[in-house]
């Protein structure tokens, strides 16, 4: 190989402008590869984190109801009711057995019973529809950490304590230690003191929830020692709907993942990965064609040294490796100068950016990006170094 080395580099050496121009090419097309790959992954990887930040992987909640058929007596028309059902708020069947169960899952990393339903919150005057989340402090920290999330006061729930949100409290005019009535309808109403006031990012969520005792929310629900929810996070995010199926299959309860529940996020994650996936293979479809061009124009140039070397003994294998190598020399240098560059593009967002989002940089893109352009390169110059390595050696040392 080492003949196949020296000729290689030689050839290249002297062919310096063209050398030079092709490997500034590849270089801005792995540049290219390098920064876009690892800022649609940043991306995406914060557009998962903000939506996973209010939210469980995987919510199981009870069946839902459904019109029972009776069977008509003889000689007797029945009409069949094809509306759906309403739903009422219910309880899981079991729901300690179910959640014991849940802890056992290889990959389910935590879970937590919630008893969440519709109340009104009122302060003086003032009147607004809120959602009950009615939790287990310890456990629910895992699934959605809360208490990361407070601006004012403390999370504390239980013994007279609530945490509501900050638009929420803006609404109703509320400071941490003021009083709040909730009225649960029918008569079920208690005054709790606004102990924290959490902010999610999301309008929706700082608007309506309020966060209480499973106890306490279960008695202005009326429903004794239910939980209507258990929520459940795993391991792996992008795993979650084998493991809601394996849930459902399990509990024969319902049970749906976040992909579920956010269809349109995740065409749009796929739109982006799709995206991305075109523009790198056009990228790489240009720099091969720019290394087999050039060392196609290096065969013609060169065909009259390609017929001495072949007259003086060097075989069409030795020959064929000597251009391949060209490709693969081309591919692995202009890769490597590509993603330092690309590095410092990732770098250079991070640091002067609008600061957004911030882009991960992980070591194995370059070395992918090494790996793929040098093959690249190598495949681009089968064409060049099959002609180089089939050329005639007496009608190439002719050629003018």
């Amino acid at each position: 190989m080492w003949i196949e080395w020296t000729i290689a580099t030689r050839f290249l050496r002297e062919g310096k402008a063209q050398s030079t121009l092709i490997l500034v090419g590849i270089a801005t097309g792995v540049a290219v590869i390098v920064f876009l790959t690892a800022l649609i992954t940043g991306l995406q990887g914060n557009i998962i984190e903000r939506t996973l930040g209010t939210q469980a992987h995987i919510r199981v909640q009870p069946t839902e109801e459904t019109n029972r058929i009776l069977a008509p007596a003889d000689g007797a028309v029945q009409l069949v009711l094809e509306n759906k059902r309403a739903q009422r708020l219910r309880s899981i069947n079991n729901w300690q057995q179910v959640r014991d169960v849940l802890d056992t899952l290889p990959q389910v990393t935590a879970v937590s019973p919630v008893i969440s339903g519709p109340a009104f919150a009122r302060r003086g005057e003032a009147l607004e529809s809120v959602a009950l989340i009615g939790i287990d402090a310890p456990r629910y920290q895992r699934i959605i950490p809360i208490q990361d999330d407070v601006i004012a006061g403390v999370f504390r729930i239980g013994a007279g304590d609530t945490v509501i949100g900050r638009q929420l409290a803006a609404d109703l005019g509320i400071r941490v230690g003021d009083k709040l009535r909730l009225d649960g309808g029918q008569g079920r109403e208690t005054v709790l003191n606004v102990a924290g006031i959490f902010e999610l990012g999301v309008r929706e969520l700082d608007s309506r929830y309020v966060y209480l005792d499973m106890k306490q929310a279960q008695s202005l629900l009326d429903l004794p020692g239910a939980a209507t929810v258990i929520d459940v996070t795993v391991a792996d995010i992008f795993a979650a709907r084998e493991v809601s199926a394996r849930i459902a299959r399990l509990t024969g309860l319902k049970s749906e993942s976040w992909m579920e529940t956010n269809a349109q996020l995740m065409n749009a994650l796929r739109s982006q990965s799709l995206s991305t996936q075109m523009i790198s293979l056009f990228v790489a479809l240009s720099v091969a064609l720019g290394i087999a061009s050039v060392l196609s124009v290096s065969v013609v140039q060169r065909t009259r040294e390609i017929g001495i070397l072949r007259a003086m003994g060097t075989t069409r294998p030795q020959m064929l490796r000597v251009f391949l190598m060209q490709g693969a020399i081309f591919g692995l240098a202009g890769s490597l100068v590509g993603g330092l560059a690309g590095y410092g593009l990732v770098g250079a967002f991070n640091t002067f950016g609008p600061k957004l989002f911030y882009i991960p940089v992980s070591p194995w893109l370059l070395v992918a990006a090494a790996m793929v352009a040098t093959v690249t390169g190598i495949v681009s110059a089968a064409i060049p170094a099959r002609r180089a390595s089939g050329l005639d050696p007496v009608e190439a040392i002719r050629h003018v």
